[in-house]
């Protein structure tokens, strides 16, 4: 068969499954895709950044032009922003894209990549798919295992990803004792720190690793325009390192990989400083309401630091299609070993008070089904 000509490494890849479309589940279920109501991808309720709006407006007029495949403004605008050389910038199609520009960068068959149990998805699939190891270090109350991750590293160990805030379980690591795993690992080893989620943090929360970098030249910090500046349609990332390591990554990047208008939208939103206040805020009043809404259902939540939580509901499949067929779209996540949770994401009061109430229905279904 054709597929046999792949290498197996690749053959066995279990395809990443994003969170399913409004417009998907309107064709299944035959509802109007208004009455629908999509918790499942950690979108941004309140939007686009207006900023980004106008810049996108205005940058339609060169749709005939290829993008700048430096990308000067938006690395001119994230040297504004953080104190950084355009040399240590590497832009990439959603942060997803950067990640698997590090492991093609720097993994190869015979290297390993050390991750947590229950992190982002996409770290076993950008190493497998360069032929690498994944090493899984089981996670401490559904987090990262900073000790046991160092003791993991061996001589073939090329990278380390850690997620802060972690995708799916909203757990954080202190930046002290990040700072502290920094210093012990070797120096040959690069750790990659996925930030997609810092813009949510609390001012006392919010991450120094930016600052780090001068101390740590194997730090690959990442981030994303997806969450909080509300461009996850547009998919653009950035990753900062040393300016030798980005200057590898930008070796096996696509030269147009982010295409005009997510550069000059990117740009703009980094600048809404107003935008993302107001989805900070949104964000930390739905999060006060989802957990409320938990309590008077009696189910366990796991602490959330990003713009989305985890909840026990026991049968989490059953439960997801019961909330389909009401019109809610949430997240299952028992690929990432948590067959009884799922992930919600936190959206406008109006669409979280909807979820709460079919989650109430749909739980007393299943009480009533199992009785």
């Amino acid at each position: 068969m054709l597929c046999d000509l792949a290498p197996q490494h690749v053959r066995a890849i279990a395809p990443y499954q994003p969170g399913k479309p409004i417009s998907e589940l309107a064709r299944e279920m035959g509802l109007e895709e208004s009455t629908i109501v999509k918790l499942a991808s950690n979108e941004n309720p309140l939007g686009t950044s207006p900023k980004a709006m106008a810049a996108l407006r205005a940058g339609l007029a060169d749709g005939a032009r290829y993008p700048d495949g430096n990308g000067y403004v938006l690395k001119a605008a994230i040297t504004r922003k953080f104190g950084v050389d355009p040399s240590q910038i590497v832009l990439g199609n959603g942060s997803n894209d950067v990640l698997e520009l590090a492991a093609r960068a720097f993994l190869a068959p015979g290297t390993q990549a050390v991750f947590s149990q229950h992190a982002f998805a996409v770290y076993p699939l950008v190493t497998q798919a360069v032929g690498a190891t994944g090493i899984t270090v089981p996670a401490v109350h559904y987090g990262h295992d900073l000790e046991a991750m160092r003791v993991a590293i061996t001589p073939q160990t090329r990278m380390v990803f850690i997620a802060n805030p972690n995708n799916p379980t909203g757990t954080l690591l202190g930046k002290v004792e990040l700072r502290a795993f920094l210093r012990a690992i070797p120096t040959q080893v690069l750790v990659v720190l996925d930030e997609a989620y810092d813009e949510y943090l609390a001012d006392e929360h919010k991450s120094e690793a930016i600052a780090w970098l001068a101390e740590f030249p194997n730090l690959i910090v990442t981030r994303t325009f997806s969450k909080a500046y509300g461009l996850a349609g547009l998919r653009v990332g950035y990753a900062l390192a040393h300016p030798q390591v980005a200057d590898v990554m930008n070796r096996v990047r696509q030269p147009f990989n982010v295409n005009s208008l997510a550069l000059e939208a990117a740009a703009a939103a980094l600048e809404d400083d107003g935008f993302v206040r107001r989805s900070r805020d949104l964000n930390e009043a739905g999060m006060a309401q989802m957990v409320a809404g938990f309590r008077r259902l009696n189910l366990s939540y796991i602490p959330s630091f990003g713009n989305f939580v985890s909840v026990r509901v026991g049968n989490a499949a059953a439960v997801y299609q019961g909330l389909l067929r009401q019109g809610v779209i949430v997240r299952p996540i028992a690929s990432y070993g948590m067959p009884e949770y799922l992930r919600v994401s936190i959206g406008l009061e109006t669409e979280n008070t909807r979820f709460l109430e079919a989650l109430k229905t749909v739980l007393a279904e299943e009480t009533s089904i199992s009785s």
